[in-house]
């Protein structure tokens, strides 16, 4: 297992948060970090390396329009 953090950042490009954790590889460290980006950007560390950065735009699909309900006659 590999030690991994998963910083929360700003509006203004500072750390707000930081979550650390164990992972066995990369990819399964971002699976875990993208739960995070639920409250914003995520930058994913493996101690001094920078894995990814997560935009929560990115991870999260836009939501479907709103279907209108259809009238019948009865």
């Amino acid at each position: 297992m590999m030690q991994y953090r998963a910083y929360l950042v700003g509006e203004n490009g500072v750390f707000r948060s930081a979550e650390a954790f164990e992972a066995p590889s990369d990819s399964s460290a971002l699976d875990f970090a993208k739960r995070f980006t639920r409250l914003g950007k995520v930058e994913v560390w493996q101690l001094g390396r920078k894995i990814a950065v997560l935009d929560p735009e990115q991870l999260c699909p836009p939501l479907p329009e709103p279907s209108r309900p259809t009238l019948t006659r009865q």
